[in-house]
């Protein structure tokens, strides 16, 4: 299978293209979880049903590193350190504008509407209010010279795992991801629309240990989208 990065008796680490799901209840449709599932009892000899952990998910449209269990004690063993903050994600993103910081966290209040799937930003006194944090760098800036546009690659260590987090908080910030037809600002969309074909979230670096060994293990993959190219 073209997307796994690495593999052993323990875990699968692959990279999730965008446009696919991590899971899905809807039949027909594409999915990691299933795949991962095919390959796996395509090589049982004694076709058994196969163990697929999910302990994390990536959104649809974004791309990047997720990491599985093929085991249930290596699924509680990954598990427990997202839990803990050992688990570390880095991502890609490219924002519209400039930062006014070099380096920040962004530390916000974040409510989940289950009715629209979608995510805002409220007080911290809103009723089921969930503490978002995530800390970003700018690594580099380009300027679009037909449009007169900048456009920032950010790289973003995520502290907190919240629905739709990273999208939400940049564009609470001022700084909406290129191709985010959710959360982007009227500009940013209509950039988007000429600049890239996806929304520019990309999951590039995963860290965790070993759930056997104990081993501190890193992965990393630069993303598949053209519009990265001229920013690394």
């Amino acid at each position: 299978m073209k997307n796994i990065v690495y593999e052993d008796n323990q875990i699968l680490v692959v990279f999730k293209p965008a446009g696919i799901a991590t899971q899905t209840s809807r039949i027909g449709q594409q999915d990691m979880v299933s795949e991962l599932k095919n390959y796996l009892a395509g090589k049982d000899k004694n076709n058994r049903e196969p163990y697929l952990g999910l302990v994390h998910r990536l959104d649809q449209p974004v791309s990047g590193l997720l990491v599985f269990a093929k085991t249930k004690s290596a699924a509680a063993s990954l598990s427990h350190q997202i839990d803990n903050g050992q688990m570390r994600k880095y991502y890609y993103a490219i924002v519209l504008g400039r930062p006014k910081e070099q380096t920040d966290v962004l530390v916000d209040y974040l409510y989940k509407d289950g009715r629209t799937n979608k995510s805002f930003v409220v007080e911290k006194s809103f009723p089921e209010a969930k503490k978002a944090s995530l800390e970003y760098r700018s690594m580099k800036t380009l300027v679009a010279l037909e449009d007169n546009v900048e456009a920032t690659l950010l790289e973003i260590k995520l502290l907190t795992g919240r629905h739709h987090q990273i999208r939400v908080q940049l564009s609470n910030a001022g700084m909406p991801i290129l191709g985010d037809g959710k959360y982007g600002s009227i500009d940013s969309k209509d950039f988007s629309s000429k600049a890239c074909r996806g929304l520019a979230l990309c999951a590039h670096r995963l860290c965790f240990r070993h759930p056997v060994t104990g081993k501190e293990l890193t992965f990393e993959r630069d993303p598949e989208d053209e519009i990265y190219e001229a920013f690394l």
